[in-house]
């Protein structure tokens, strides 16, 4: 089943739980600093989402499968070569240089708002700064070819095409999804492939658009932990997500932050 929304009040409920998950990465900025760890910035979010926000951080004992382990914290850190699903941790506090994702979802009133983004800490060296910008980049690109009858596959090849161009490859194992009253819903939302194929979108859908780009190959590993991807070339990654809402003209993005200007 596709994830849409079905009247004003179901909108009403994901703009609240997207703007509550862009809240958690307003607010977190300013911590992640050189000295830091991500046990101390998942705990802050955490209190931040239960205490201020009144919100259930949907990571939590999160199960991708009835066999996998569940997911021990409230965010995801994913830091320097680490794709996605990194998990806090006190062992190793962040430095100058070093490039982390935070990936926030929140349950609020039923509905979840999942976002996330890259931040860096301290001075980073140029090439890292630069994936950085482009893997935003390829969000905001995807973002621009959502409206009703577009169709999937215009979405990744956008995102695709771009960071070929700027000589990065694309994480193919991992995607977006339908979101809304689920977690992870459908449909899939590739971050590569062709233009013109795939689901056609329809007005009320609700997705997410997560693209993961690699400095290197594009080729993963799944560490022994069970959630934990990183780069089998150990060369950095950087993502980017909003949770979107396609409208009668395009897209509404409905995890926009207050700083922040799409393109």
């Amino acid at each position: 089943m596709v994830a849409r929304v079905e009247n004003e009040a179901d909108i009403a409920c994901m703009r609240a739980a997207g703007r509550a998950a862009a809240e958690v990465l307003e607010m977190i900025e300013s911590h992640v600093v050189p000295g830091v760890t991500t046990e101390h910035l998942n705990q802050l979010c955490h209190d931040y989402i239960v205490d201020t926000l009144g919100c259930i951080p949907a990571p939590l004992n999160y199960r991708n499968s009835p066999q996998s382990p569940p997911y021990p914290k409230s965010i995801c850190t994913s830091v320097n070569h680490v794709i996605c699903h990194g998990i806090p941790t006190d062992r190793k506090p962040l430095k100058a240089g070093d490039i982390v994702n935070l990936d926030i979802t929140v349950i609020k009133d039923g509905f979840h708002g999942d976002t996330s983004r890259t931040f860096c800490v301290g001075k980073v060296s140029p090439h890292a700064e630069r994936l950085v910008r482009v893997a935003q980049e390829c969000l905001y690109k995807g973002i621009e070819k959502v409206r009703p009858g577009a169709f999937l596959g215009d979405i990744g090849n956008a995102i695709e095409t771009h960071a070929v161009k700027n000589h990065y490859s694309v994480v193919q194992e991992f995607c977006g999804h339908g979101t809304g009253r689920i977690f992870h819903d459908a449909p899939q939302v590739l971050h590569y492939g062709r233009a013109g194929t795939g689901m056609r979108l329809e007005e009320g859908m609700t997705f997410t658009i997560e693209p993961m780009i690699n400095a290197g190959t594009r080729h993963l590993r799944i560490l022994s932990d069970g959630w934990t991807v990183i780069t089998r070339d150990r060369r950095l990654s950087a993502q980017w997500e909003h949770t979107l809402l396609v409208t009668g003209s395009g897209a509404e993005v409905l995890t926009l932050r207050r700083d922040e200007s799409l393109g």
